[in-house]
């Protein structure tokens, strides 16, 4: 586990990219050790209440789906795990989200250093459109003072080969990132998200604009990285959900309904709403 912030020992941007390790001396983490805790979560846009009272847990090094209807609170949810909804004018929340037990709410807690530790993949690609592969991939290592040509060299190819894009595009660097197919520049987002070396990974919808092909390709890299990471990805496809995710929320109307592991919310739900909205009866 990375220190939170403020240790007397900051992350490094020159480590080798792997799971956290116990110290000497201390046991191992469980594995299911809960990354991100959220406690009580209200949140409102101008007068309009979109989350109620919500609490739940993102256990670390898996995949979680939030499923549910358009307009349920999926993505809002999603979006206060790095504060990125703090963008939105008029919005207020209340209630605490924590990281490995560091608040993300607290004050002095910097969104853009917040934004390193929670990395995010959204619904549309977004490579930048004046930079070229290379450069999409390192831009957020330079930005951050990274210098060391070694260092930029080593982690633009582990970097490209985590996101299973390196084979494709290592003869040709410097073409420009939005040159890329579809599929491929959602991986290039990646390639750049997990450039910063971030805990979590945040996936908005990411395969919903690709075609049957590159889904598959996404799908089977979110397994891959749940290896390193704690992945949470909202998708409006359950049948993504039950292939890619190690457990599932499933929210209603801005509440959370349920939470458990997949297997038990696709087979065995305590809720009728959830029964229902996994047989198709609505949504």
């Amino acid at each position: 586990m990375n220190p939170p912030l403020g240790s007397p020992e900051p992350r490094t941007y020159s480590e080798p990219m792997r799971p956290p390790q116990p110290a000497v001396g201390q046991s191992p983490q469980p594995v299911r050790q809960i990354a991100i805790s959220v406690e009580g979560l209200n949140l409102w846009y101008g007068k309009n209440q979109a989350l109620f009272d919500v609490s739940l847990g993102f256990p670390a090094r898996s995949v979680t789906a939030i499923i549910g209807p358009s307009g349920c609170g999926k993505s809002t949810l999603l979006r206060t795990l790095n504060r990125m909804h703090e963008v939105t004018p008029g919005t207020r929340m209340t209630g605490r989200v924590r990281l490995f037990g560091d608040d993300l709410y607290r004050s002095g807690m910097d969104p853009t250093i917040l934004r390193r530790r929670v990395g995010m993949i959204f619904q549309k690609s977004n490579p930048f459109p004046t930079l070229s592969v290379r450069e999409n991939v390192l831009v957020g290592l330079r930005l951050n003072g990274v210098r060391d040509k070694e260092v930029l060299r080593e982690r633009l190819e582990e970097c490209l080969r985590m996101a299973a894009l390196w084979d494709e595009v290592k003869d040709n660097l410097n073409r420009p990132g939005i040159s890329l197919s579809g599929g491929q520049q959602q991986r290039l987002c990646i390639a750049r998200a997990i450039a910063m070396r971030p805990e979590v990974l945040l996936m908005d919808e990411p395969s919903s604009a690709l075609d049957p092909i590159a889904t598959a390709r996404i799908e089977e890299l979110v397994h891959e990285l749940k290896e390193t990471f704690t992945i949470v990805i909202v998708t409006h496809n359950m049948q993504q959900a039950a292939r890619v995710s190690d457990h599932t929320a499933f929210m209603y109307l801005g509440r959370l309904i349920e939470m458990g592991t997949t297997q038990k919310i696709f087979q065995r739900p305590e809720h009728r709403q959830t029964e229902e909205y996994i047989t198709g009866r609505f949504g």
